[in-house]
């Protein structure tokens, strides 16, 4: 008798252990990853709930006439709501480490390497996410990304179930409580686990590893370009110095610009000239262009037309 209800209770754990590990607590507890079906399956909800929430818009905050009280530049005791009106990505030289992405406000952008990538989780919470801010979205909040690849850009659902975290290249993103200022990265190599983030998700490096390369040809095909937001300073700069943006819609005849613009963002294909008129050096592009002067443009695009 008593063998028996050894072999009875036996059984018992041996079906409490499956349901365990089928409530995912005895695969926490092992550290088994998730399946790889599973976790895509994971990720492709968080960020289809993740684009629903926003509005993506092309150019920079400062081109589409952002409100400089909300978002990324409004004060520090503003509601949280009055924070999530919007929210920058775009591409910088942060302390010298170029291409890097900053936020709307200039501050450096860093990622975590106890994040999984394309893991769809953050391992940075509770203290960790009081010194680490994570960059979140809300709905309705609108997300500018000059010189960032849209398909670069996904979401997370962070560990409270509810709060939509921003990533690039499938890495969670964070802003440092320490920097100050733009071009500060006192994050960088902090625990040798963050590290400031360039527009593909990786380290961004110095500018001597990581020169200024020539865009891909135009894709065959490619549709027309129906905005272009040309900027005066490179890597999209509109807010430093006497530097500003413009946006244009282009059409079949030639637009010329008020001076030489060192970068652009734009949603096709499109023409443009190293001098008014259409004449001078000519480009076709269909990506953004972080610096004319790997196209040839030193003194940046003057003119330009649909393509």
């Amino acid at each position: 008798m008593r063998r028996k209800q050894v072999g009875i209770v036996a059984a018992l754990i041996a079906v409490s252990a499956v349901a365990l590990t089928a409530c995912g607590q005895g695969s926490a507890q092992s550290g088994t990853a998730t399946p790889v079906q599973e976790q895509a399956q994971v990720q492709e909800t968080q960020a289809a709930a993740g684009e629903s929430e926003v509005d993506f818009l092309r150019g920079s905050a400062n081109s589409n006439k952002a409100d400089k009280n909300t978002g990324d530049r409004a004060p520090e005791a503003a509601a949280p709501e009055v924070k999530l009106k919007w929210v920058e990505l775009r591409v910088a030289n942060a302390g010298g480490l170029e291409p890097a992405v900053v936020n709307g406000n200039g501050r450096t952008i860093y990622w975590f390497s106890d994040d999984p990538v394309n893991g769809g989780v953050s391992n940075c919470n509770g203290e960790c996410e009081k010194a680490w801010t994570p960059i979140t979205v809300a709905k309705g909040t609108k997300l500018f990304f000059p010189g960032i690849k849209r398909e670069n850009i996904g979401f997370i659902k962070r560990k409270d179930g509810k709060t939509t975290q921003v990533t690039i290249g499938g890495r969670p993103i964070y802003l440092f409580n320490k920097d100050e200022k733009p071009g500060d990265i006192k994050g960088q190599n902090v625990g040798n686990k963050w590290f400031v983030i360039n527009p593909e998700g990786k380290r961004a490096t110095a500018p001597a590893e990581a020169p200024v390369t020539q865009p891909a040809p135009p894709a065959a095909g490619a549709k027309p370009a129906g905005s272009i937001t040309f900027f005066t300073g490179k890597n999209f700069d509109d807010f430093s110095g006497n530097n500003f943006a413009t946006g244009v819609k282009p059409e079949a005849k030639c637009g010329d610009l008020r001076g030489g613009f060192q970068s652009l963002t734009l949603d096709g294909a499109a023409k443009i000239w190293s001098e008014p008129g259409c004449k001078g050096k000519s480009a076709v592009v269909t990506d953004d262009v972080r610096d004319t002067a790997a196209l040839g443009f030193p003194n940046g695009a003057q003119s330009y037309i649909r393509a």
